[in-house]
């Protein structure tokens, strides 16, 4: 079974919007509902658990049902973090899935999920155990010597870039996170499932990734998406 866990409960503020971001309407849509499209429509996942904002879960459930999304089974409340959204979905899980089961777990905010990327990062969870997905780093990075200057670069092709979705076994992840917040370790600041993986000792496996995969933080990455939309809209048409 592959449960896709998606975390939807950030506050939004750096949007400057009177709503999350993740509820913005576009072209009469919620943000958050695209992103729980492209897991809908994926033939390899069989279930979503939405982790939304303390108030919010009968509004996701409105939302769920006005446009139909079946596969979404649970609602649940996140965290303070991210990593508190992540932990809550994940102890949801338990006693739910087995230990052989796989969970995919991506940002509410990346609408653009393309089928290939998920598809890739669900198979190479189930041969390594693990899978984030991720692009090669393609601009020059420069450590800071000074607040003014540098005299050291770090090669790009050490460099990946990873961001959601990431697919993980459910034993190994349900056990992860029970260890991390018992030792404190890769919980804290902008600390993520993948980095909370490494800090624990665990190896991780990459998977595909694209450009489209767009996290929306500003007006401008709003503004991106529109024009993802219409781009697509335009070449369906032809």
């Amino acid at each position: 079974m592959n449960v896709a866990v998606i975390i939807a409960s950030g506050s939004g503020q750096r949007m400057g919007q009177d709503i999350p971001k993740q509820f913005i309407n576009v072209y009469d849509k919620p943000v958050l509902l695209y992103t729980l499209d492209g897991f809908q429509k994926h033939p390899m996942i069989d279930a979503i658990l939405v982790v939304t904002l303390e108030g919010w879960t009968d509004v996701v459930w409105a939302y769920v049902k006005q446009f139909n999304m079946d596969k979404v089974k649970w609602i649940v409340t996140g965290g303070s973090t991210a990593q508190e959204s992540i932990r809550n979905g994940v102890y949801h899980l338990e006693g739910i899935l087995n230990d052989d089961d796989t969970v995919v777990i991506h940002d509410g905010i990346r609408p653009l999920v393309d089928e290939t990327v998920l598809t890739d990062v669900i198979e190479k969870a189930k041969k390594y155990g693990n899978a984030v997905t991720s692009l090669p780093y393609n601009e020059q990075i420069f450590v800071v010597d000074d607040e003014i200057s540098t005299v050291k670069y770090i090669p790009r092709e050490t460099l990946r870039r990873v961001s959601t979705p990431q697919a993980y076994g459910f034993k190994k992840l349900a056990s992860a996170y029970h260890e991390a917040y018992e030792k404190q370790i890769g919980i804290y600041g902008s600390s993520y499932t993948n980095t909370m993986m490494v800090e624990l000792g665990e190896r991780l496996y990459f998977a595909a990734g694209s450009d489209k995969n767009i996290k929306l933080t500003t007006k401008d990455d709003l503004e991106l998406f529109k024009a993802y939309l219409k781009s697509d809209k335009d070449n369906w048409l032809k």
